[in-house]
C-alpha cells in the first residue's frame, strides 16, 4: 500500500493539474509556455499561475469539442492527417520525438479550440440579430452611442459574454484541480 502511495505521489507531482481527471504534464505545460514565449521558460509564479488558467481554459474548450464529436469529423481528420504528413515530410533532424508529439497534439487541439468557438460563440455573435440587441440593450450603461455607431464593439463584448459563460459551465461540468506545489517548483526551473 505505501509503495503504491508513493507511485501515485511521484507521478502526480510531476503534473501541473488535472483536467476532468487527465492529467496536464508539468513537462507538456513548460512547453508550451515556452513556445508562446520566445524560448523563455524563466516566470514567476504570478506570471506561470495566469499562463496556466489559459492553458486549462483551452483544454476545457477541446475537451467539450471532443464531447461534441468534433475530432470524428472527416474534414478535421483530413486536415490533421495533411498537417501531420506534412511535419513528417519537412521534420528537420534537431526535432526530438517529444517536441514533435508536443507540436501535433498542440496543433490537433488548436483546430478543434478553433471549431468549437466557432459554433459556440463567433458563429452565435455574427448570426443572432435578436441576441446582440437584446445584449446591446441590457448593457446600454456601458455603451454612450447607438447600436449601429458602434455595432463592432457591442458584437466583441457580446462574444467575450458568451465565451465567459461557456468557460463558466464548463468549469461547472468538469473537475479542475491544480497543483500548487508543482506550479512554485516551475517558477524554480
Amino acid at each position: 500500500m505505501f509503495v503504491l502511495s508513493l507511485v501515485y505521489s511521484i507521478s502526480s507531482a510531476q503534473n501541473v493539474a488535472t483536467i476532468n481527471g487527465k492529467s496536464l504534464s508539468s513537462k507538456e505545460f513548460i512547453w508550451t509556455y515556452k513556445k508562446s514565449h520566445n524560448g523563455n521558460g524563466n516566470a514567476d509564479y504570478n506570471s506561470l499561475k495566469t499562463y496556466l488558467n489559459l492553458y486549462i481554459n483551452f483544454k476545457l474548450k477541446v475537451l467539450d469539442a471532443r464531447e461534441m464529436g468534433l475530432d470524428k469529423n472527416p474534414t478535421y481528420i483530413d486536415e490533421i492527417k495533411t498537417y501531420e504528413d506534412a511535419l513528417v515530410t519537412h521534420k528537420k533532424a534537431t526535432t526530438s520525438n517529444k517536441d514533435f508529439n508536443y507540436l501535433i497534439n498542440e496543433y490537433r487541439e488548436g483546430v478543434l479550440m478553433f471549431n468549437v468557438s466557432e459554433q459556440k460563440i463567433w458563429n452565435k455573435a455574427q448570426e443572432d440579430e435578436q441576441a446582440i440587441n437584446d445584449f446591446y440593450t441590457t448593457n446600454q450603461q456601458d455603451y454612450n452611442k447607438p447600436l449601429v455607431d458602434i455595432r463592432g464593439k457591442v458584437i466583441a463584448d457580446y462574444q467575450q459574454f458568451l465565451e465567459d459563460k461557456w468557460l463558466k459551465s464548463l468549469k461547472d461540468k468538469y473537475q479542475v484541480k491544480v497543483n500548487e506545489n508543482e506550479l512554485r517548483k516551475l517558477t524554480k526551473l
